[in-house]
């Protein structure tokens, strides 16, 4: 590996290094899908809340059955007020309080119910009862600080009492594309030399996917004053500044110095990564600056591997929650200087995940990102990569 260049995994120990996670806030439960919870959670009451019926039937006062008068009904969120004897039986619906005395419930199409009478078999004590508390009792830790909240997560949240939760903040990003070929999508045919800006609006869409805002999507022309200007307005605003190309070193990359002036100091620049190589790093007190390269996949890849992890630690969340492994399920091509990071469709099989290129690999095909489920990272070294190798993989949320 050449000495100027940094491998990924210290790279990322570097980034991990300099980030903590910001300050918890309080968010209504509607609005926490996605957050990263802040504090643990425990039950401050038996869940169900009592007993309850599995189904809908006849709640009975013993278990040997029989022809039984009905003296009653309890339903869902209508409970009975009276007790259920011996040699009784009640109507009950699922998800119905158990009456008093009540021991077992036996489901309607067991029970022949005529003239406010039912004949029911035998059956066992407690058939078909949810005991209160069996899913979680009171005083039981439901939730844990660091679980990301999902749809189940919400759903316990809800059943447990919860209007709001303790979050990890939301960081702010802010996305800055660099260059004067740059223009917005829908602006009608595009001008000799001109692209259309697909990096802000993939990078911004990572970003959240990270559980962060995006407080400002911008394009930076190719000067330096207003390279500075725009800089300096996003270190104000935000928590993380990610830059997308303008980090090289040629006479219209304008990012390095101007981040300089700013006072923003520089942990790494250079990674031993294919691709990705021209990838920055630093930071200005609480401030997280990325500069990622200006081809489409490389800024892709870039953040995920060291931008997203940070935002996970700001989050509050697990920094390493993409990272699993496979194998390989083709020959591939080794370069001896810097690892490679493909993108690769995923399928699982009896023996774990196996990947599979998805198209030609080039930093500029941003089509190899459709339909990829990983990224799959092929070590530096000599010769071919042999199909059936176990590979170390990232996994795209």
């Amino acid at each position: 590996m050449p000495d100027d260049l940094i491998d990924i995994a210290a790279a990322r120990e570097i980034v991990l290094a300099t980030v903590r996670p910001l300050e918890p806030e309080r968010v209504a439960l509607a609005d926490a899908l996605g957050r990263v919870l802040a504090e643990d959670v425990s039950s401050t009451e038996d869940m169900p809340p009592f007993d309850s019926s599995a189904l809908d039937g006849y709640v009975v006062g013993d278990t040997g059955g029989g022809d039984l008068p009905v003296v009653g009904e309890s339903r869902a969120g209508a409970p009975a007020r009276e007790a259920l004897g011996p040699g009784q039986a009640m109507r009950i619906s699922t998800g119905a309080a158990v009456p008093e005395g009540g021991v077992a419930v036996v489901g309607v199409e067991r029970a022949q119910a005529a003239d406010g009478r039912v004949v029911v078999p035998a059956t066992k004590e407690g058939a078909n009862i949810r005991r209160a508390g069996e899913d979680v009792p009171a005083g039981e830790q439901v939730l844990r600080a660091g679980d990301d909240l999902g749809p189940p997560e919400l759903g316990a949240l809800a059943a447990l009492g919860r209007a709001d939760v303790l979050c990890g903040a939301a960081p702010r990003v802010a996305v800055l594309t660099t260059g004067d070929e740059l223009v917005e999508p829908g602006g009608g045919p595009l001008a000799p030399g001109q692209i259309r800006n697909s990096n802000a609006y993939a990078l911004a869409a990572q970003a959240q996917r990270a559980g962060a805002r995006v407080i400002a999507r911008e394009i930076v022309r190719d000067d330096r004053a207003h390279t500075v200007e725009t800089l300096g307005r996003a270190l104000e605003a935000a928590d993380v500044v990610v830059v997308s190309g303008g980090v090289s070193v040629g006479p219209h990359d304008h990012v390095k110095p101007a981040l300089a002036e700013l006072g923003v100091d520089e942990h790494f620049w250079r990674v031993a990564l294919k691709p990705g190589k021209p990838t920055w790093f630093g930071t200005r007190g609480d401030k997280v600056v990325f500069g990622l390269p200006g081809n489409p996949v490389s800024a892709i890849v870039t953040f995920h591997l060291f931008a997203r992890p940070a935002l996970r630690r700001l989050a509050g969340g697990d920094a390493h929650d993409t990272r699993s492994q496979a194998r390989i399920d083709v020959d591939y091509p080794r370069e001896p200087g810097r690892d490679q990071v493909l993108r690769v469709r995923l399928g699982a099989r009896p023996d774990g995940w196996h990947v599979t290129p998805t198209k030609p690999q080039g930093s500029h095909v941003l089509t190899s990102m459709l339909g990829a489920g990983a990224f799959a990272i092929v070590p530096r070294g000599e010769g071919e990569l042999a199909a059936g190798s176990t590979v170390d993989i990232e996994l795209l949320p």
